[in-house]
């Protein structure tokens, strides 16, 4: 139990490597558009873009708040939003720090290794 809970708190400290990556051009189409317009500033299609991603599911590794922020990936045939986004991190005027893929709204997580 011990070396579990040494996990648990580098982990929350940031200190391990994401290790659940996938390479930019395994993104779907519109995830590398979407990735692009973050690069750019936008424009955004959806007022929520940028917004910050709290992290309440706690998937990514603990960060202050307003750290993430989330953009809107298009889902094709999908009446709303979808299910899919980019989560940035760490971003100022110069870009981000990292980024990470969710294809199921939150529930998994992937590092975008670029």
């Amino acid at each position: 139990m011990r070396g579990l809970a040494a996990a648990v708190l580098l982990w929350s400290a940031g200190v391990f490597a994401f290790s659940n990556e996938v390479a930019l051009a395994k993104l779907p189409v519109e995830a590398r558009e979407t990735l692009a317009l973050i690069k750019a500033g936008g424009p955004f299609a959806h007022a929520q873009d940028g917004k910050t991603f709290q992290n309440r599911e706690k998937l990514l590794p603990l960060r202050a708040r307003g750290y993430y922020r989330e953009y809107t990936v298009k889902t094709p045939g999908a009446k709303d939003r979808g299910a899919r986004r980019i989560v940035a991190g760490g971003c100022r005027q110069r870009g981000c720090l990292e980024y990470f893929y969710t294809a199921d709204h939150y529930r998994s997580f992937r590092r975008i290794a670029e």
